[in-house]
């Protein structure tokens, strides 16, 4: 089937010949005309190619809740969750993702955090061993590469929210042992010694620091002594300045966007991006609505106060408040359509990095099954590819969207690992 670009383009060669045909210039017009044509067949051919493109690049998404999810559902990774999830194992070859960081996630009321993480650690350990074929578990870049050439999804972990170790770098380095690769050093959550964006903006919570304590301040250092990457989102503007000034490693942000788009506490400042960049760090992006568009807040409240009673009731029921709100938001699936932030913005949140920093220093990480208001298109992880669409379409070249996709993490992954010396 043709393309739009293709129709349009023999459309416009058509008008013209019709044109250049009455005028005494015929001769010399037509050359003209046919220069335009293949200027016009030339981007229709780029258009097309941005499949081709999008499955010879390596794309790494650094966040998605499925572990969580299929947990608390009773889902099997391995099958067919279409309609149910935004992800699963045959979905994820379908978008291209080649590489995808599952993140390790409890809300912090759990009485033992840290036996929570290893059942979930044990969860993926159990999906790549059902399918040695199609996934690999991946600790480093050279087993990245490897899964890669192997054409089978590279599994990393990322552990969210500091309050999982325990307060221990013991448990820090258990899991560290078991494939964590970075850690996020607070959720929503504030732990003892590191204080999170949500306590830290909440006017009501009393804090009895801000930041790192030493303790904390001693947990990123030994992130970076075993290789573990320390993940800034979800922590406050202190805790943030603190790890930025105590690490010695490029910092990752696992899901967050710009808070100059949309001033909300879990995105990120002008001084604090450029930080990022200047530590040699890189910032991926979250899907969420509400991270990219100003406007969300409001509609997202107006449906809180229509569906209120419900959830109240859910959570009277024993569900934890994000289950809660999935269930009312799969339930009443057009409101949540209506809510759902322009695509455009996920790509404006990424210009605008790169306007201030460079293209070195952004890539993805969607929150995919941690969050219920994906931009409009981006339904499921089917539907990465639309983005190398976009970026070629706002002129980004080959290698700037090989590194957005995948290579500016990479090159952050890198910068942690801790070589071995062979005796």
């Amino acid at each position: 089937m043709a393309s739009g670009a293709g129709q349009a383009s023999r459309s416009l060669i058509d008008l013209l010949l019709q044109v250049t045909k009455k005028s005494y210039y015929f001769q010399h017009m037509k050359k003209f005309v046919f220069v335009i044509a293949a200027f016009i067949f030339l981007i229709d051919v780029h258009a097309q190619d941005y499949k081709k493109l999008h499955f010879e690049s390596i794309l790494c998404d650094t966040h998605n809740d499925i572990i969580s999810t299929c947990i608390e559902k009773g889902y099997r990774f391995d099958s067919n969750l279409t309609g149910l999830t935004h992800s699963d194992l045959d979905r994820m070859f379908k978008g291209g993702v080649d590489v995808q960081v599952f993140s390790i996630w409890c809300d912090g009321t759990q009485v033992k955090p840290f036996a929570f993480a290893n059942r979930e650690i044990d969860t993926l350990y159990a999906w790549i061993k059902r399918n040695p074929d199609k996934m690999m578990l991946v600790t480093n870049s050279d087993e990245l590469m490897r899964a890669v050439k192997q054409h089978k999804l590279a599994g990393m972990i990322g552990v969210e929210g500091g309050h999982m170790m325990e307060k221990s770098l013991d448990k820090l380095d258990s899991l560290y042992a078991r494939g964590t690769r970075y850690m996020t050093l607070t959720w929503n959550n504030n732990t003892d010694w590191a204080t999170s964006a949500k306590m830290e903006t909440d006017s009501s919570n009393i804090l009895t620091h801000k930041g790192l304590t030493d303790f904390g301040k001693q947990v990123v250092q030994h992130m970076n002594k075993i290789g573990m990457m320390v993940d800034l989102s979800h922590v406050g503007e202190q805790t943030f300045w603190d790890a930025i000034h105590t690490t010695t490693k490029p910092v990752l942000i696992s899901h967050s966007d710009v808070h100059k788009l949309c001033p909300v506490y879990r995105n990120l400042k002008d001084d604090q991006i450029k930080a990022v960049a200047k530590n040699g760090g890189v910032i991926q992006l979250n899907f969420y609505s509400g991270f990219l568009d100003s406007s969300f807040n409001a509609k997202e409240a107006a449906f809180e106060k229509e569906h209120k009673a419900e959830k109240d009731s859910l959570m009277k029921a024993g569900k934890q408040e994000f289950f809660a709100d999935n269930y009312l938001f799969t339930k009443y699936a057009s409101e949540v359509s209506d809510m759902r932030a322009p695509f455009h913005l996920l790509l404006d949140h990424l210009d605008y990095i790169v306007k201030l920093v460079g293209v070195d220093y952004v890539g993805m990480g969607s929150d995919f099954d941690g969050i219920s208001f994906p931009p409009q298109q981006m339904d499921d992880v089917t539907a990465y590819p639309l983005i190398t669409k976009a970026l070629l379409e706002r002129g980004y070249s080959k290698t700037d969207i090989q590194k957005i996709l995948g290579g500016n993490f990479i090159r952050v992954l890198k910068a942690n690992e801790v070589k071995t010396v062979n005796r």
